[in-house]
């Protein structure tokens, strides 16, 4: 179906494609897999006319094809959906859909006919999306469902998935390999990109491993395992399970009292209590949407709590400000890295002073150091392995790995008393797992105390010292993440019965 020749593309001094090649078999889901920066979306992004390859060669259907725009791989059949998703969210799923290959005139869009195809498409799939829904009242996983259903309206034979489960729920991700499968039965080729080993196991035909640029090995998924990939794709063996000492946690930095936030429409947590103590990590189970993302918000101070009350260090601090918060001792890894956690327009020096840019050392008799800037930047770069490492480069321009580690080590710099920590290896690869997980082991021992929220229920049950899981904003019970089972956790976080 496709086939890469020897492709080479570069931005600047930076190579992130070295003679690439690689066939991708009709009919099959085929992953592409490697560290942030390997130049796997790079390639794929290549193959769908959004970069110019500098040189080499692109064959759909065993001929040769000149794709420099996405029109071109939309014409030949070419479909990709991102990591990002990129939907307007005041529009319909079908306003959407449409969106660039609206049918009718112009000046009389045919809505009807259009929702109706996509009505057909979605009933064909089983994906369940009314054409009429607003795209911004939808979940995540919904909204997968809609770029996929863009793909498919626009004729799409092979389509190409960026990490198309990084922002999904265990059960989500089910779901939609449950699609995939039905998409390959009707002919489709399928491209996925992804970190996840036990995925790539599960749904693929085939894989590609990519490391430094380059293609390092083509296997059958039959004939290999989660520890070889693993190996390939970091160039050594790799820890594929958390190796942690037992927790001798200290007195409570953190406690909450029936603390309750709203949402954008309704309660989002409602009535929690709980504490964490000094040097351990306490984790929060649920599927997402269930008041996660509010109370770290709130906690971090980014959202204000509608009752109730937030202690740190016997200290109330329910109405201080996000940046009192820091300057306590409190650090904030958001799950939104783009929205909350960087500048994407900015450059990696800038985003590294974020929250401390105005304090010592870095700002003096009311100027900002450079040679204290280049200091920290340089410091998290190197102590946290951000690729490419260049100060000069824009936050954007990073993979969204490297950019979770750019954030990941600015909080680290400010020696945090407590760690507000949201889905800390969101889109990162298997070598930046095992090091992050180390890192948040190393700053638990260090008598930090942290707070953990994953989607990864493996995550959040290898690192937590104590398990909190939560539904529809409460706290649904805690449990010892060492002896309780997937079922028990599973059951918590849905409210089914044993």
């Amino acid at each position: 179906m496709l086939e890469l020749r020897n492709i080479k593309k570069a931005f600047g001094d930076c190579v992130a494609n070295e003679d690439v090649s690689l066939t991708v078999h009709k009919g099959k889901i085929h992953a592409i897999v490697g560290e942030n920066g390997a130049g796997k979306s790079t390639a794929m992004k290549i193959a769908y006319g959004f970069y110019n390859a500098d040189s080499g060669e692109i064959l759909v259907d065993g001929r040769e094809v000149s794709i420099r725009t996405p029109h071109d791989a939309i014409a030949l059949g070419i479909g990709m959906v991102h990591q990002h998703f990129m939907l307007v969210g005041a529009m319909t799923v079908a306003e959407n859909i449409i969106l660039g290959a609206e049918t009718g005139s112009v000046v009389n869009l045919d809505l009807e006919k259009a929702e109706a195809e996509i009505r057909t498409l979605s009933e064909d799939l089983k994906l369940g999306v009314d054409p009429r829904a607003i795209v911004e009242d939808l979940s995540v996983g919904q909204q997968q469902r809609v770029e996929l259903l863009k793909a498919l309206y626009r004729h799409a034979d092979l389509l190409i998935l960026d990490e198309p489960t990084a922002v999904l729920s265990p059960q989500e991700v089910v779901d939609f390999f449950d699609i995939l499968r039905r998409m390959r039965e009707q002919g489709k080729t399928i491209i996925i990109i992804t970190h996840k080993l036990d995925e790539v196991l599960a749904i693929s035909d085939e894989v590609t491993v990519m490391r430094d640029g380059r293609v390092v090995g083509n296997v059958t998924t039959s004939e290999t395992n989660a520890k070889e990939l693993a190996r390939m794709i970091v160039g050594r063996d790799v820890l594929l399970r958390v190796e942690k000492p037992e927790a001798h946690p200290a007195g409570d930095i953190l406690e909450i009292e029936s603390l309750s936030v709203r949402g954008k429409h309704e309660v989002a947590v409602d009535n929690v209590s709980f504490s964490v103590r000094a040097g351990e990590i306490v984790g929060i189970a649920g599927i997402e949407g269930n008041g996660q993302t509010e109370l770290i918000e709130c906690l971090a101070g980014l959202a204000d709590a509608a009752s109730g009350s937030v202690r740190f260090d016997g200290r109330d601090i329910t109405k201080l400000s996000a940046r009192k918060r820091k300057e306590l001792g409190i650090a904030h890894i958001p799950e939104d890295r783009h929205r909350r956690g960087l500048l994407l327009n900015s450059d990696l020096s800038e985003n590294s002073i974020l929250g401390v840019h105005y304090r010592p050392p870095i700002a003096a008799s009311g100027f900002i150091s450079g040679t204290a800037v280049e200091k920290r930047v340089t410091e998290i770069i190197e102590n946290f392995d951000v690729r490419p490492p260049k100060p000069e480069l824009l936050a954007r321009s990073l993979s969204g790995g490297n950019q979770q580690k750019l954030i990941i080590g600015r909080e680290f710099e400010i020696e945090p008393r407590l760690l507000l920590v949201s889905q800390p290896t969101r889109g990162v690869d298997i070598g930046a797992i095992e090091f992050i997980h180390r890192k948040l082991i190393e700053l638990r021992d260090s008598g930090a105390a942290i707070l953990l929220v994953s989607a990864e229920l493996e995550e959040v049950t290898a690192l937590a010292d104590r398990l909190l899981v939560i539904r529809e904003g409460r706290i649904a019970g805690e449990v010892d993440p060492r002896s309780a089972s997937v079922e028990e956790i599973g059951l918590l976080m849905t409210g089914g019965e044993a």
